[in-house]
């Protein structure tokens, strides 16, 4: 009896393990999830710290057709990809519209123009966030960025060139911090 509770221990152990990728801060993420018509697998987590003090905001998690850390091939990838924002800490709605700002700002004039109407769509369906709620974006190529908000999908940000900018803010030359950049890419949560 002994040796097939062993047994039945090790099954569920490994079949949990199976269950999910990765974790950090105590947040799992699945190896594996479905999005635009695709299997994605778990590219990598990294962690949104803020201020001098790196307050922990969120656990950010890539998902790509096929793990990489080439950032510019994820960019230019005309594959689904998601990116879930998993936040480990209140933040109000102000101050993420503000961090879409930022993320955006450094885009040529023309382009940051070009995508005026689709910000200012995105920054209208930013809410206060709560301590364990998620924020999950896809690119469906040939439509945009579908944003979803704790499950309720709140639209389509049109456009493939779009996609790529707001990828860009984690994945481009400045994102919000290093390391969240390094542990998308596959380096270590931290």
């Amino acid at each position: 009896m002994r040796q097939q509770q062993f047994w039945t221990g090790v099954l569920v152990a490994l079949l949990s393990a199976g269950a999910y990728g990765k974790q950090c801060q105590g947040i799992e993420f699945p190896a594996h999830l479905e999005a635009g018509g695709a299997t994605l697998t778990l590219n990598g987590l990294g962690l949104r710290s803020a201020t001098i003090f790196r307050v922990s905001v969120y656990v950010g998690a890539l998902y790509v057709p096929q793990p990489t850390r080439d950032a510019e091939a994820i960019l230019s990838s005309q594959a689904p990809s998601e990116l879930i924002l998993h936040f480990v800490r209140n933040v109000n709605a102000d101050d993420i519209r503000e961090s879409w700002d930022r993320g955006f700002a450094h885009l040529p004039v023309a382009q940051l123009t070009e995508f005026r109407d689709r910000i200012v769509r995105l920054k209208s369906w930013t809410e206060d966030v709560k301590t364990g709620q998620r924020m999950t974006f896809v690119h469906l190529p040939g439509r945009g960025v579908q944003m979803t908000l704790n499950g309720v999908l709140k639209g389509t940000l049109a456009g493939d060139d779009f996609a790529r900018a707001f990828f860009a803010i984690w994945l481009g030359d400045s994102p919000p911090n290093p390391q969240l950049k390094r542990g998308l890419l596959g380096d270590s949560c931290s």
